[in-house]
């Protein structure tokens, strides 16, 4: 039986979002939302219906989602169009994903604002960092460690310095409620397969209608995303979103069965866990003197989905750029595992991997080189 504890990666493939996508990827089926025949309105048709759902997640109302929502290939794209849309000097977190810190080559270079040791941004030193900017981008709940940002201060420094501030919200999704981001966000991304949606479609949210440019010229999504939409994966994101409500009710019992993981992990092994306020779902965890990838490796043969949280670059691993924003040394960093949780996942799923971890963890100590150790400060020190 394997368990995957990898939901910030991506979700298992809800049934309702399954079951709306069928009709659309059968033989004969056919439609583009450009075309003035009956398929080309029906596409249309499912596409704004598909829109709706999401402004119904997220507190926008009906009669405002064409204006502000624009469907996408996924929150990379999302992103790339509000830096591209961007007048001035960007501002970005030392701890956004990839796609915003390598999204946009522009001159000046962009401005990095660090965070603290908990992951949290460091508002005396962004608050300098805004003058003269063109844009500030946050993401609310850290993909790697869970670590949620608290917005209204933010928003504050933004409103002060006259910068508007885009929240890449992927991870935020069917796990904490919106109605905080939206309030205090100009631009907020959206993915479909962090809830169960497929890969392939996102959102990018212009709050109240805030300005736009397209990366790529084209008639579609009032010409704010050129290119034919994917129309099966945006009916699959638009099903997907129903879900939220039940997923929002769902993360009580996830926080749980984390905590359950947490207490299991630090009673067999010295280990550190990064982050403070975190998502409910999410626990990211250092083993003192042990290499992660390998311990995941292990975790996988052993039939157990988990994520270090490191990029592939050049065909070799990289210490993970978030941990080391929060102050970990490199062998700390590399010595992590990310483990999210969805709420598919059960106590015996937690147990299974706890029986499992503690497995690879007995051998490793017996042998001494199973998880070829790496050096590093101790445990207690990062705590």
């Amino acid at each position: 039986m394997r368990v995957y504890l990898d939901h910030n990666a991506g979700a298992p493939m809800n049934a309702f979002a399954h079951a709306a996508m069928l009709p659309w990827l059968v033989a004969g089926r056919g439609g583009n939302a450009s075309s003035v025949h009956a398929e080309g309105r029906a596409a249309r048709q499912a596409i704004s219906d598909a829109r709706v759902a999401v402004g119904a997640a997220i507190g926008i109302p009906a009669t405002s989602v064409e204006r502000c929502i624009v469907f996408t290939s996924g929150a990379t794209e999302g992103n790339a169009l509000v830096l591209h849309a961007a007048r001035g000097p960007l501002v970005l977190m030392a701890t956004s994903h990839p796609s915003v810190l390598l999204g946009r080559d522009g001159t000046p270079p962009a401005r990095i604002a660090p965070v603290h040791s908990d992951g949290t941004l460091d508002l005396e030193q962004l608050e300098p960092l805004l003058r003269g900017a063109g844009l500030c981008s946050v993401i609310v709940a850290n993909n790697e460690t869970g670590v949620v940002q608290p917005l209204e201060p933010i928003r504050a420094l933004c409103e002060r310095a006259g910068v508007r501030l885009h929240v890449d919200a992927a991870q935020a999704l069917g796990r904490l409620p919106l109605s905080g981001v939206m309030q205090h966000a100009d631009y907020v991304t959206l993915s479909s397969h962090k809830i169960g949606g497929p890969v392939g479609a996102g959102a990018l949210v212009a709050v109240s209608g805030a300005p736009l440019a397209a990366l790529q010229a084209g008639h579609q999504e009032r010409g704010r995303r050129g290119g034919t939409e994917n129309v099966p994966a945006i009916v699959g994101f638009g099903a997907a979103v129903r879900s939220v409500p039940q997923r929002l009710d769902a993360m009580v019992g996830v926080a749980r069965l984390r905590d359950r993981l947490w207490n299991g992990i630090r009673g067999m092994y010295p280990v550190w866990r990064n982050g403070v306020s975190v998502l409910p779902n999410t626990l990211n965890v250092g083993f003192e003197g042990l290499d992660g990838e390998s311990l995941a490796i292990s975790l996988d043969l052993s039939g157990v989905a988990v994520s270090t949280g490191a990029a592939c670059s050049s065909g070799s691993v990289e210490a993970s750029h978030v941990l080391l924003a929060m102050g970990l040394d490199e062998d700390a960093a590399r010595s992590c595992l990310r483990f999210s949780l969805g709420p598919e996942t059960t106590t015996d799923d937690i147990d299974l991997v706890l029986t499992r971890l503690e497995t690879i963890l007995l051998r490793q100590h017996e042998t001494h080189s199973y998880l070829a150790p790496v050096a590093g400060r101790r445990a207690q020190d990062r705590s």
